[in-house]
């Protein structure tokens, strides 16, 4: 018996690109930075001073400002992006009424947390805080859902991994709709630190939108981003009854370990082969299918030549045909929430019927040899897209998204 497939109706973002999926996709296809020098505490003793940002979050119309100004930025953006997935989706008036789940990729939220506040001279970090909830429940109770809810860590693969969980509750039958994605607005001095001592940030502080290079000779390491993507997710048959858009369908998602190092990229490309094979499996697609695929590539040498050889091995000829491009250079790494913000770029690839870029692309790397698409986006049939996200920990995962 074939399976229903899992289409995605809603969306909402809080982006270095804007927060609306209009202001996003103009902005990812006109090749524009967000990258700039951080300004949200001091910088001068940092390595790397820079970041991609995001500022100004709206207020949903249906909250209070003033609640809304009490919410860490974090709560902003998550309840921002789950209020606009569910408006999108023409669900927002009868959310009471559905299973509605919600399953969050989220990082070092308590860390986070206490940091702000011992800035501000709280002492959280030093006791007992049992009566916090997580950010995805806070965010649940907020919304009125009454649907199962999960977070889950998973370093930079967090996106892919909440996506795939939410279509199999509802292939299970555990929810009706279920929100899927991930958020992580980690721009703060200890993170900065942390990844400045690894020396894994690019420290071009004096040119800060061409400081993201990935597959370029001149890179010199990541730049850190913060935001997030949440997505509606819904059987098809109830997407076509309820007369909805259908943005595109989670065809086939892929997971693997590499069990090696908790930050440096298994020299051995099998375990990542094997998470993009079993996307495409699962997707019941081939690999001449695939029409662009959302590179990982972070803009550090070792990981952006480690995704090349993956890449040239799952694909073989048809990787001199088919585009490949890392969004990283535009949005920096937006770390646990990479994964979800660049499930949006393929969705807009789809849309659009346009590749996004890789901007800062001057000199390619030899050792990255792959069909580029360079500063400017390109017109391109895209029915089929593969988006990889290999995190910290090795974390190897793809997800497939196809036009629905």
């Amino acid at each position: 018996m074939p399976r229903e497939s899992i289409v995605i109706t809603g969306l909402g973002a809080a982006t270095p690109l804007g927060h609306t999926y209009l202001e996003f996709a103009d902005r990812l296809l006109a090749g524009k930075s967000g990258v700039r020098t951080i300004t949200e505490f001091p910088v001068n003793d940092h390595p790397s001073q820079i970041g991609a940002q995001v500022t100004d979050i709206p207020c949903p119309e249906e909250f209070s400002q003033h609640d809304f100004a009490a919410m860490s930025r974090l709560d902003q953006a998550m309840l921002w992006c789950c209020t606009s997935a569910l408006c999108d989706a023409k669900l927002w008036h009868n959310r009471s009424n559905l299973r509605i789940g919600i399953v969050l990729g989220n990082a070092a939220e308590w860390l986070t947390m206490w940091e702000l506040n011992f800035r501000n001279g709280g002492r959280q970090a030093f006791e007992t805080q049992a009566h916090i909830e997580p950010l995805a429940h806070r965010t649940a109770h907020r919304l009125g859902l009454n649907g199962p809810v999960a977070s889950l860590s998973a370093a930079c693969a967090s996106g892919n991994h909440a996506i795939a969980l939410a279509r199999r509750w509802l292939q299970l039958g555990w929810v009706d709709v279920c929100l899927a994605g991930a958020c992580d607005l980690a721009i703060n001095p200890l993170n900065l630190a942390g990844f400045g001592n690894l020396r894994a940030l690019s420290r071009r502080n004096d040119d800060p939108p061409a400081a993201s290079r990935p597959f370029d000779r001149d890179r010199d390491g990541f730049v850190m981003g913060e935001g997030g993507a949440i997505f509606v997710l819904e059987r098809s048959a109830s997407a076509r009854q309820r007369g909805v858009k259908l943005y595109a369908e989670v065809a086939g998602c892929g997971a693997s370990s590499d069990a090696y190092h908790m930050v440096i990229p298994s020299p051995d490309p099998v375990p990542a082969i094997q998470a993009m094979r079993q996307a495409l499996i699962d997707a019941q697609l081939d690999p001449a299918d695939i029409d662009y695929v959302n590179a990982h590539a972070t803009s550090t040498p070792v990981g952006d030549q480690a995704e090349a050889k993956v890449l040239a091995s799952v694909f073989g000829s048809h990787i001199e045909r088919m585009p490949v491009s890392s969004t990283k250079s535009m949005t920096g790494h937006l770390l646990t929430a990479a994964a979800a913000v660049e499930a949006l770029v393929c969705i807009v690839a789809i849309e659009r019927q346009a590749v996004p870029p890789t901007i800062n692309l001057h000199n390619p790397d030899p050792e990255c040899r792959l069909r580029h698409v360079p500063n400017q986006a390109e017109p391109c049939r895209v029915r089929a897209t593969a988006s990889n996200s290999f995190g910290f920990g090795g974390s190897n995962t793809c997800l497939i998204l196809k036009a629905a």
